[in-house]
């Protein structure tokens, strides 16, 4: 069990340490990230689907006492996200259109990633709990999210005013947030069962929204034949990176 908390705080760390993406970006000319971050965003969306599918929903349901009780966790999950995104932006909306409301609109950003850090940490805590493999899939599906989305809040960021170093203590701070959350649903341990029969499927459900409504549509905006090659390639690798994790199972 203590080797499960370590492979969980190492993970969690891991994924801390992605929000300083941002250093990486300072040395890229902007059209050249333009052109390229639909890579990463492919691969996070072939792993979330992949972790969601392959890994967290049959581990729910090997699990789960109520078949129909599981699948409407994993709507459940989807429609939190929804829900989370229609508030979000709700009181984003029209900010970017006004300069004098632009900082505003990068506290949003922290504090949106900032529930969002918390609850990735619970989820790759909640994973490691089961197994291991699972709990390693689950973080290199987060880690693909994370990078693309790190780089879109640093940008964000800097439009809303803060300067370069803020921007990346503050991307950081907000991402140390996965580090609480995992320290608590490793705290309950106890309550595993209940972990894996509620809180997998919910967590495959906001994997799946994040992926469909989310990046998929970004992917879309992309008509060049070779690119679109390039986004099905990608996407296809992180579902086999997800199931090549289940031979460690």
């Amino acid at each position: 069990m203590l080797t499960t908390y370590i492979y969980a705080l190492i993970s969690v760390i891991i994924v801390s340490l992605v929000s300083l993406v941002g250093v990486f970006t300072l040395s890229l000319r902007e059209e050249i990230l333009k052109k390229y971050i639909f890579i990463f965003i492919s691969l996070a969306v072939g792993a979330l689907l992949g972790d969601a599918f392959i890994h967290l929903i049959p581990e729910a349901l090997e699990n789960s006492t109520n078949i129909n009780l599981t699948g409407t966790l994993i709507i459940f999950g989807v429609m939190i996200f929804f829900i989370l995104e229609k508030f979000l932006h709700w009181h984003h909306h029209g900010e970017d259109k006004e300069e004098t409301h632009i900082h505003p609109m990068g506290q949003l950003v922290l504090f949106s990633d900032g529930i969002h850090n918390f609850i990735d940490g619970i989820i790759i805590g909640a994973s490691f709990l089961i197994s291991v493999p699972i709990g390693i899939a689950t973080t290199i599906a987060v880690i693909l999210h994370e990078i693309p989305q790190e780089i879109g809040d640093f940008a964000v960021l800097l439009h809303s005013g803060y300067s370069k170093t803020r921007a990346l203590w503050l991307n950081f701070l907000s991402a140390l947030l996965s580090v609480f959350g995992v320290i608590i649903i490793l705290i309950l341990n106890q309550i595993e069962q209940i972990v894996t029969l509620w809180l997998l499927p919910i967590a495959a459900g906001g994997f799946i929204y994040i992926a469909v409504a989310d990046l998929i549509p970004e992917l879309q905006k992309t008509k060049e034949a070779r690119y679109s090659i390039l986004q099905l390639l990608a996407v296809v690798l992180g579902i086999s990176a997800m199931l090549a994790l289940t031979l460690l199972e």
